[in-house]
């Protein structure tokens, strides 16, 4: 006859989480994921996404960083428009990373130009043609945003 026996958790209980909220926490998962599933199943057009609103300023740039945080964007020509130091480049080097992964696992080169939009509205964009990517840039923050807004501005 085995003696074996399961080590048991020793908490006081007003530490212990009741049994009712775990279980009502672990079906509401359940139901999220079936609605989630049933959405996915049937086709359902994805909704709420921001309207497509008119480009009032646009301009081609071509974004290279390091993981240091340096930055430096360059105009088509290959003239330079910007360069940020280490400690000022970090939002531009982590995009120019995410647009290099975007395009490395498609096969594109990552010298590739980028359109930096603005839209009717005061939205920012960046829009990746080669990959189809895109990002709005208030979602990062006015200060992240600004950063590229100057960009549209630089001769």
């Amino acid at each position: 006859m085995s003696t074996h026996t399961h080590p048991r958790i020793h908490a006081k209980p007003e530490e212990l989480v009741p049994r009712i909220l775990v279980r009502i926490m672990f079906g509401l998962v359940a139901c999220v994921l079936a609605i989630v599933s049933l959405a996915t199943l049937t086709g359902r057009p994805v909704q709420n996404t921001p309207p497509v609103a008119p480009i009032i300023a646009e301009r081609a740039i071509i974004l290279t960083g390091d993981a240091s945080g340096a930055a430096r964007v360059f105009d088509t020509n290959g003239t330079l428009i910007a360069d940020f130091p280490s400690d000022k480049g970090g939002f531009v080097a982590g995009v120019e990373r995410v647009l290099a992964r975007n395009r490395g696992l498609q096969g594109i080169d990552p010298a590739t130009p980028v359109l930096l939009q603005l839209r009717a509205g005061n939205r920012l964009s960046l829009f990746d043609p080669a990959t189809g990517w895109s990002a709005e840039l208030m979602g990062f923050g006015a200060s992240n945003s600004r950063i590229f807004a100057r960009l549209l501005d630089q001769p």
